[in-house]
């Protein structure tokens, strides 16, 4: 079997689908994309695409190690999202070729089920306790939300009693047995962070998330010593190589690699199986589309550390689209009492409807996520 062709379709809200064809009429589709950063990565991959053409889509491994070591430079968040559409889509050849789901080819799931969450409240959050009893109401267990908007490295505490409200709030609002996960979202730099974490504690939060940006982890040590919340982090970091020095450090409970950022596949399965000899549990970051959320499936079923899925049903990015809109049976991923079942077709368990497809992309979009400024004019971190 050889690869003969692969085809990238920029689609709304904000998303990057490729699909990949073979001369035996087998074709697999992945999702590479940075959000805001779609054009991008489309020139990467079909700059992969180069050396792919005429390869044999099985020798996946291989593949991957060409993609990655070939180039000189290497890593980051374009090249690791180009490479992880690509491997999501040969992962969906080979799964196809052999009728069998890729989890059943990375040796079969150890779960039938995991739970997930709602995003509730937007990027600055609002009316969160009502969107909070909405999510529970349709049976999810768990949800999560902004904690903030932007803050300065110190800043009122107008504001941190603004954040501490609305979690309580939702606290308030859904009862004691509802996780609700608390993002950062790298809005928060040391010194407010520190105030935070002692702030929120009463409210039993699920986890807290990028208390600082990556590029600081460092600081998750300080951060560790003030709070026994849970500390996740991940999305922004993109291979095992990013993720080594993290664990190492010890003082981080969860990480979210993203399965359309840190390498696909066959690097996330490797990261998640990293986590568990340091004890740390895995949710995967992921605010896109069908195809990126049946990735990050397939590796959450054979993960014994995997806890929770992060999905973008309903999400405030999905405008004009939502998740299930480009699936021809939006039934495999249907949400039952917070858990989605494990994907059991064959290659990544979706089947994409290829001409709905093609109709969005004429449309196409150019997302970019929005440049928010303090009062005195000084970029801010969104």
């Amino acid at each position: 079997m050889k690869i003969t062709k692969l085809e990238t379709f920029v689609v709304p809200p904000r998303w990057l689908f490729l699909k990949i064809e073979t001369d035996q009429g087998i074709s697999g589709w992945g999702e590479p994309v940075v959000e805001g950063r779609a054009a991008t990565v489309k020139t990467a991959v079909e700059e992969l695409g180069d050396y792919l053409l005429g390869k044999d889509p099985l020798l996946i491994e291989d593949h991957w190690q060409v993609m990655y070591r070939s180039g000189f430079y290497r890593g980051g968040p374009i090249l690791m999202s180009a490479i992880a559409g690509i491997d999501q889509a040969l992962w969906d050849i080979k799964g196809k070729y052999h009728n069998a789901p890729v989890s059943e080819l990375m040796g079969g799931a150890c779960r039938d089920a995991i739970k997930v969450y709602s995003w509730i409240g937007g990027d600055r959050p609002t009316d969160v306790s009502q969107t909070a009893k909405e999510a529970v109401n349709k049976g999810f267990t768990a949800v999560k939300m902004n904690g903030t908007e932007e803050l300065q490295y110190v800043d009122s505490y107008e504001k941190v009693d603004a954040a501490v409200e609305r979690i309580a709030a939702v606290r308030e609002a859904v009862g004691n047995q509802i996780g609700i996960g608390i993002d950062f979202h790298g809005r928060v730099h040391k010194p407010m962070a520190k105030v935070l974490v002692k702030e929120l504690e009463q409210y039993r939060p699920m986890f807290i998330e990028e208390p600082v940006l990556p590029e600081n982890n460092e600081i998750l040590r300080d951060i560790a010593g003030l709070t026994n919340i849970p500390i996740a982090t991940g999305e922004r970091m993109f291979s095992r190589w990013d993720f080594k020095d993290l664990f190492t450090g010890g003082h981080v409970d969860i990480i979210q690699p993203d399965l359309s950022h840190a390498g696909g596949i066959t690097e996330c399965k490797k990261i998640f199986s990293m986590a568990e000899a340091y004890d740390v549990a895995v949710a995967p970051h992921c605010p896109l589309g069908p195809i990126a959320l049946a990735s990050c499936l397939q590796v959450d079923a054979t993960s014994h550390n995997a806890f929770i899925q992060e999905q973008s049903l309903g999400i405030h990015y999905n405008q004009g689209n939502d998740l299930l809109d480009y699936l021809s049976d939006s039934s495999v991923l249907e949400y039952k009492d917070g858990y989605v079942a494990m994907l059991k077709g064959p290659g990544l368990g979706i089947t994409i409807n290829e001409e709905y497809v093609r109709e969005q992309a004429k449309i196409g979009h150019n997302w970019k996520n929005p440049v928010w400024r303090h009062k005195d004019n000084s970029v801010a971190e969104w």
